[in-house]
């Protein structure tokens, strides 16, 4: 048997040492390239009953989708459901509101997982409320959701800290003494301290240069975040990873945030005190220290929820209110009518409260406006299918939690 192997790679190396002979170097790699192609073509077949989609690049794909101007052109060729290629991941990206309900709600367990993608596995890995699957989602959500609701969530206690950082935040523009400015930071700052007082116990002043830092990284990394470069990380990982470029800088903004956010954690474990709970951390470490807890929830589940709670209601809400000041700007008669709204059933002696809401349906319909138009993300949170299914006359295979070959993503301001 040994003899007979010897032979055999004997005649193969006088095999190979024959094809280079014969063979030049350009016909090798016309040869490597048709394979590729080849492959490339039989790998991005779309199966029977898929959504339809702009014609891809070789290797690549639709690889500049991400940005903004695509998209519509894409979703107005294409209509609501279409699907895109970025290297070897396959979107399926839904619009409109109709179509997303269906997705969230009538086929909300159909659509429960987060894909595993290059970018959330580098910065967030398995940890979170927003990334994680399976039943370390689900823990740590209803931990949160409860812990949440304990601390002011859809209660008084919540109205009066926005009510109190609304203050801080008109002083801030009364400083401004009525001339122009961005109002980008100071917006976000007050955003985030309401979000900050219940997950930290503390909020950041807006003469904090440290605080205003860490808020320009995040608007930094939402930018980079939509970039080409972030798009060909996501294509071509492992080739990546040792490319300097923004994706390199988009990690170590990440980076800086975790930092932040262990810092507080380290102070929040010197101070603990298991019967005074302070927030959100307080009420995690209370959890861990249980006999009884959960495999889910230790340190690293810990900082990533945080972080995850600070970063994602931070730039939603912030963006939000921001559309709103332009949009008043641009329609100063609908302007007008929300102030004398809210001049006749708040007046100027004090705060507008959630009970006031009902008497207030003018100033309540421009707020819904607001959300319905506004862009808030370029795309949701990805999604992934737990099961064979059909949207919209489409047929939309499983997906495994390793595979990141079709993934949901859900786009709603398109449809106006």
């Amino acid at each position: 048997h040994i003899w007979l192997g010897w032979q055999r790679m004997k005649m193969l190396r006088h095999l190979l040492s024959a094809l280079q002979e014969g063979l030049s170097l350009s016909v090798i790699l016309v040869f490597l390239a048709t394979f590729l192609l080849l492959a490339d073509y039989l790998k991005g077949r779309r199966p029977r009953g898929y959504p339809p989609g702009p014609v891809r690049l070789p290797i690549l794909g639709n690889i500049l989708f991400p940005q903004r101007h695509t998209q519509v052109m894409v979703q107005k060729k294409h209509g609501n459901v279409f699907s895109v290629e970025v290297g070897s991941m396959k979107f399926v990206v839904v619009s409109g509101q109709p179509l997303v309900k269906e997705v969230l709600v009538h086929h909300g367990e159909d659509f429960v997982d987060r894909p595993e993608m290059a970018f959330i596995r580098e910065v967030f890995g398995p940890y979170g409320l927003i990334f994680s699957n399976g039943l370390s989602w689900k823990q740590q959500r209803r931990f949160a959701l409860s812990t949440l609701r304990n601390f002011g969530l859809g209660k008084r206690s919540l109205e009066e800290r926005i009510q109190e950082e609304s203050r801080y935040l008109t002083d801030a523009i009364e400083e401004q003494k009525g001339q122009p400015f961005d109002p980008h930071l100071q917006i976000k700052n007050a955003v985030s301290n309401i979000i900050c007082s219940v997950t930290f116990g503390d909020r950041f002043e807006y003469s904090d240069s440290k605080f205003q830092q860490l808020l320009q990284l995040v608007d930094t990394s939402m930018d980079l975040q939509d970039s080409i470069w972030m798009q060909v990380y996501q294509a071509f990982p492992t080739l990546m990873k040792h490319v300097p470029g923004p994706h390199q800088t988009l990690f170590k903004i990440w980076r800086n945030l975790k930092s932040f956010v262990r810092e507080i954690i380290d102070k929040h474990k010197e101070d603990w005190n298991p019967h005074e709970t302070r927030d959100f951390i307080d009420a995690y470490l209370n959890e861990m220290a249980k006999e009884d807890a959960a495999p889910s929830f230790h340190e690293e589940n810990l900082l990533q929820c945080a972080l995850d709670l600070f970063s994602a209601g931070t730039e939603t809400t912030s963006a939000t209110l921001r559309w709103a000041l332009l949009y008043m700007a641009l329609h100063p008669d609908i302007q007008a009518k929300v102030q004398a709204e809210i001049d006749s059933v708040i007046g100027q002696s004090r705060q507008v409260a959630l009970e006031d809401r009902d008497r207030m349906p003018y100033t309540n319909a421009v707020i819904h406006e607001v959300q319905r138009i506004s862009n808030i993300v370029p795309l949701n949170v990805p999604r992934m299918a737990t099961r064979d299914t059909t949207l919209a006359g489409f047929f939309l295979p499983k997906v495994s939690l390793k595979e990141t070959a079709r993934i949901l993503a859900m786009h709603l301001p398109l449809e106006r």
